[in-house]
Protein backbone atom coordinates (compact mmCIF):
# COMPACT_ATOMS: atom_id res chain seq x y z
CA UNK A 1 0.00 0.00 0.00
CA UNK A 2 2.73 2.40 0.92
CA UNK A 3 4.16 1.55 -2.69
CA UNK A 4 1.04 2.44 -4.29
CA UNK A 5 0.58 5.87 -1.96
CA UNK A 6 4.19 6.96 -3.12
CA UNK A 7 3.78 6.36 -6.74
CA UNK A 8 0.54 7.91 -6.89
CA UNK A 9 2.26 10.33 -5.23
CA UNK A 10 4.92 11.02 -7.77
CA UNK A 11 2.84 10.48 -10.65
CA UNK A 12 0.55 13.85 -8.98
CA UNK A 13 4.18 15.34 -9.25
CA UNK A 14 4.90 14.73 -12.37
CA UNK A 15 1.78 15.34 -13.54
CA UNK A 16 1.55 18.84 -12.42
CA UNK A 17 5.45 19.44 -13.56
CA UNK A 18 3.90 18.49 -17.35
CA UNK A 19 1.26 21.12 -17.00
CA UNK A 20 3.68 23.59 -15.84
CA UNK A 21 6.08 22.66 -18.18
CA UNK A 22 3.31 23.04 -20.91
CA UNK A 23 2.72 26.76 -19.27
CA UNK A 24 6.51 27.51 -19.46
CA UNK A 25 6.59 26.55 -23.25
CA UNK A 26 3.39 27.85 -24.35
CA UNK A 27 4.26 31.52 -22.52
CA UNK A 28 7.55 31.19 -24.04
CA UNK A 29 6.15 30.42 -27.91
CA UNK A 30 3.90 33.79 -27.07
CA UNK A 31 6.87 35.72 -26.43
CA UNK A 32 8.57 34.43 -28.98
CA UNK A 33 6.25 35.21 -31.34
CA UNK A 34 5.11 38.18 -30.36
CA UNK A 35 9.40 39.62 -30.33
CA UNK A 36 9.09 37.71 -33.74
CA UNK A 37 6.85 40.15 -34.91
CA UNK A 38 8.26 43.30 -33.58
CA UNK A 39 11.08 42.81 -35.58
CA UNK A 40 9.38 41.68 -38.66
CA UNK A 41 11.51 44.37 -41.30
CA UNK A 42 9.31 46.97 -42.66
CA UNK A 43 8.25 46.52 -46.32
CA UNK A 44 9.11 49.06 -49.06
CA UNK A 45 5.59 49.91 -49.19
CA UNK A 46 4.93 50.16 -45.82
CA UNK A 47 7.91 52.50 -45.69
CA UNK A 48 6.00 54.56 -48.32
CA UNK A 49 2.96 54.29 -47.41
CA UNK A 50 4.19 55.74 -43.84
CA UNK A 51 6.14 58.76 -45.60
CA UNK A 52 3.03 59.77 -47.79
CA UNK A 53 1.00 59.44 -44.18
CA UNK A 54 3.64 61.75 -42.84
CA UNK A 55 3.40 64.23 -45.52
CA UNK A 56 -0.44 64.51 -45.48
CA UNK A 57 0.11 65.20 -41.90
CA UNK A 58 2.37 67.91 -42.43
CA UNK A 59 0.34 69.18 -45.14
CA UNK A 60 -3.41 69.43 -43.55
CA UNK A 61 -1.15 71.03 -39.90
CA UNK A 62 0.20 73.54 -42.47
CA UNK A 63 -2.79 74.48 -44.58
CA UNK A 64 -4.69 74.25 -41.51
CA UNK A 65 -2.11 76.91 -39.26
CA UNK A 66 -1.64 78.74 -42.96
CA UNK A 67 -5.49 79.52 -43.89
CA UNK A 68 -6.47 81.02 -40.26
CA UNK A 69 -6.13 84.76 -39.60
CA UNK A 70 -3.20 86.07 -38.90
CA UNK A 71 -1.70 82.36 -39.98
CA UNK A 72 0.70 84.92 -42.73
CA UNK A 73 0.13 88.17 -41.28
CA UNK A 74 1.79 87.40 -38.02
CA UNK A 75 4.34 84.49 -38.39
CA UNK A 76 7.39 85.97 -39.15
CA UNK A 77 8.37 82.92 -41.04
CA UNK A 78 5.92 82.99 -43.87
CA UNK A 79 5.06 87.25 -43.64
CA UNK A 80 4.48 88.61 -47.05
CA UNK A 81 6.26 91.84 -47.06
CA UNK A 82 6.10 94.57 -49.50
CA UNK A 83 6.72 93.59 -53.20
CA UNK A 84 10.55 93.88 -53.83
CA UNK A 85 10.06 94.93 -57.19
CA UNK A 86 8.04 98.05 -55.71
CA UNK A 87 10.07 98.89 -52.74
CA UNK A 88 11.06 102.64 -54.07
CA UNK A 89 6.91 102.60 -53.89
CA UNK A 90 6.93 102.07 -50.21
CA UNK A 91 9.70 104.14 -49.71
CA UNK A 92 8.21 107.15 -51.28
CA UNK A 93 4.86 106.30 -49.76
CA UNK A 94 6.18 106.45 -46.15
CA UNK A 95 8.11 110.07 -47.27
CA UNK A 96 4.79 110.96 -48.19
CA UNK A 97 3.15 110.09 -44.70
CA UNK A 98 1.68 107.29 -46.22
CA UNK A 99 2.94 104.69 -43.24
CA UNK A 100 -1.15 103.49 -42.52
CA UNK A 101 -1.65 102.91 -45.76
CA UNK A 102 1.31 101.09 -46.92
CA UNK A 103 0.86 98.63 -43.39
CA UNK A 104 -2.61 98.14 -44.65
CA UNK A 105 -1.56 96.99 -48.17
CA UNK A 106 0.97 94.59 -46.73
CA UNK A 107 -1.86 93.09 -44.51
CA UNK A 108 -3.82 92.59 -46.98
CA UNK A 109 -1.43 90.72 -49.13
CA UNK A 110 -1.01 88.56 -46.26
CA UNK A 111 -5.18 88.24 -46.20
CA UNK A 112 -4.98 86.95 -49.41
CA UNK A 113 -2.31 84.10 -49.22
CA UNK A 114 -4.71 83.17 -46.19
CA UNK A 115 -7.55 83.42 -47.90
CA UNK A 116 -5.97 80.78 -50.74
CA UNK A 117 -4.44 78.80 -48.37
CA UNK A 118 -7.96 77.48 -47.29
CA UNK A 119 -8.37 75.30 -50.80
CA UNK A 120 -4.28 74.34 -50.84
CA UNK A 121 -4.83 70.92 -49.21
CA UNK A 122 -5.95 69.01 -51.67
CA UNK A 123 -2.99 69.99 -54.28
CA UNK A 124 -0.68 69.01 -52.08
CA UNK A 125 -2.80 65.45 -51.36
CA UNK A 126 -3.31 64.61 -55.11
CA UNK A 127 0.76 65.29 -55.14
CA UNK A 128 1.53 62.61 -52.47
CA UNK A 129 -0.59 60.22 -53.58
CA UNK A 130 0.77 59.80 -56.70
CA UNK A 131 4.25 59.05 -55.28
CA UNK A 132 5.49 56.67 -56.86
CA UNK A 133 7.37 53.72 -54.09
CA UNK A 134 10.55 53.89 -55.85
CA UNK A 135 10.44 58.20 -55.46
CA UNK A 136 9.07 57.71 -51.52
CA UNK A 137 12.30 55.19 -50.68
CA UNK A 138 14.93 57.46 -52.22
CA UNK A 139 13.01 60.08 -50.04
CA UNK A 140 13.17 58.34 -46.53
CA UNK A 141 16.94 58.28 -47.60
CA UNK A 142 17.21 61.87 -48.24
CA UNK A 143 17.78 64.82 -45.23
CA UNK A 144 14.56 65.76 -43.14
CA UNK A 145 13.14 67.90 -45.68
CA UNK A 146 13.15 65.91 -48.56
CA UNK A 147 9.87 64.89 -49.15
CA UNK A 148 9.52 68.88 -49.13
CA UNK A 149 11.82 69.55 -51.37
CA UNK A 150 10.23 66.62 -53.87
CA UNK A 151 7.50 68.49 -53.88
CA UNK A 152 8.68 71.51 -54.73
CA UNK A 153 10.69 70.29 -57.36
CA UNK A 154 7.91 67.80 -58.96
CA UNK A 155 4.93 70.19 -58.10
CA UNK A 156 5.57 74.09 -57.82
CA UNK A 157 4.80 74.91 -61.48
CA UNK A 158 1.20 72.78 -61.63
CA UNK A 159 0.84 74.58 -58.25
CA UNK A 160 0.75 77.81 -59.68
CA UNK A 161 -1.56 77.15 -62.43
CA UNK A 162 -4.26 75.59 -59.81
CA UNK A 163 -3.32 77.80 -57.46
CA UNK A 164 -3.79 80.92 -59.55
CA UNK A 165 -7.63 81.18 -59.58
CA UNK A 166 -8.00 81.08 -55.65
CA UNK A 167 -5.56 83.19 -55.36
CA UNK A 168 -7.33 86.05 -57.48
CA UNK A 169 -10.30 85.21 -55.68
CA UNK A 170 -8.94 85.88 -52.78
CA UNK A 171 -7.16 89.11 -53.56
CA UNK A 172 -10.41 90.57 -55.15
CA UNK A 173 -12.40 89.14 -52.05
CA UNK A 174 -9.73 91.33 -49.53
CA UNK A 175 -9.78 94.55 -52.17
CA UNK A 176 -6.20 94.14 -52.74
CA UNK A 177 -6.08 96.59 -55.58
CA UNK A 178 -8.13 99.19 -53.70
CA UNK A 179 -5.04 99.27 -51.13
CA UNK A 180 -2.65 99.30 -53.91
CA UNK A 181 -3.33 102.15 -56.14
CA UNK A 182 -2.98 104.93 -53.61
CA UNK A 183 0.27 103.79 -53.10
CA UNK A 184 1.27 103.27 -56.87
CA UNK A 185 -0.45 106.77 -57.95
CA UNK A 186 1.31 108.49 -55.54
CA UNK A 187 4.58 107.03 -56.43
CA UNK A 188 3.96 107.59 -60.07
CA UNK A 189 3.20 111.23 -59.86
CA UNK A 190 6.91 111.90 -59.03
CA UNK A 191 8.49 113.54 -61.62
CA UNK A 192 11.17 110.93 -63.71
CA UNK A 193 10.22 108.03 -61.95
CA UNK A 194 9.39 104.99 -64.67
CA UNK A 195 5.55 103.98 -63.69
CA UNK A 196 4.78 100.76 -61.62
CA UNK A 197 2.65 98.32 -61.52
CA UNK A 198 3.36 95.13 -60.65
CA UNK A 199 1.28 91.92 -60.65
CA UNK A 200 -0.09 91.25 -57.30
CA UNK A 201 -1.85 87.90 -57.82
CA UNK A 202 1.71 86.67 -59.47
CA UNK A 203 3.04 87.70 -56.16
CA UNK A 204 0.56 86.72 -53.99
CA UNK A 205 1.21 83.24 -55.71
CA UNK A 206 4.36 82.46 -55.86
CA UNK A 207 4.66 84.00 -51.85
CA UNK A 208 1.59 81.89 -50.79
CA UNK A 209 3.14 78.71 -52.27
CA UNK A 210 6.44 79.25 -50.99
CA UNK A 211 5.40 80.07 -47.19
CA UNK A 212 3.37 76.79 -47.58
CA UNK A 213 6.14 74.79 -48.55
CA UNK A 214 8.33 76.49 -45.92
CA UNK A 215 5.54 75.16 -43.23
CA UNK A 216 5.18 71.90 -44.65
CA UNK A 217 9.02 71.28 -44.59
CA UNK A 218 9.19 71.88 -40.77
CA UNK A 219 6.39 69.51 -40.03
CA UNK A 220 8.11 66.83 -42.44
CA UNK A 221 11.50 67.84 -40.10
CA UNK A 222 9.32 67.41 -37.03
CA UNK A 223 8.11 63.79 -38.03
CA UNK A 224 11.64 62.74 -38.92
CA UNK A 225 13.36 64.34 -35.62
CA UNK A 226 11.03 64.37 -32.78
CA UNK A 227 9.29 60.88 -31.62
CA UNK A 228 6.11 62.92 -29.97
CA UNK A 229 5.41 64.12 -33.68
CA UNK A 230 4.72 60.33 -34.60
CA UNK A 231 0.36 60.39 -33.48
CA UNK A 232 0.51 56.81 -35.15
CA UNK A 233 2.27 53.38 -35.02
CA UNK A 234 3.19 53.51 -38.80
CA UNK A 235 4.96 56.70 -38.13
CA UNK A 236 6.86 55.05 -35.37
CA UNK A 237 7.46 51.88 -37.30
CA UNK A 238 8.95 53.85 -40.61
CA UNK A 239 10.88 57.41 -38.53
CA UNK A 240 11.26 55.35 -35.06
CA UNK A 241 15.02 53.33 -35.91
CA UNK A 242 18.12 54.78 -37.01
CA UNK A 243 18.68 50.75 -37.55
CA UNK A 244 15.41 51.22 -40.26
CA UNK A 245 17.18 50.02 -43.67
CA UNK A 246 15.35 53.04 -45.33
CA UNK A 247 16.38 55.64 -43.11
CA UNK A 248 19.67 55.16 -43.77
Amino acid sequence: MKKIALFAFAGSILLLACKDLEKITKDVNNTLGQAGAAAAPLTNADAVKGLKEALTQGTNKSTGSASKTDGFFKNPAIFIPFPPAAQKVKDNAIKLGMQAQVTKFEETLNRAAEEAAKSAAPVFINAITSMTIGDGLGILRGADTAATNYLRVKCTDSLKVRFMPTVKAATSKVELTKHWTPLATAYNKIPFVTPINPDLDAYVCERAISGLFKLIGDEEKNIRTNPLARGTELLKKVFGSKENPHNK
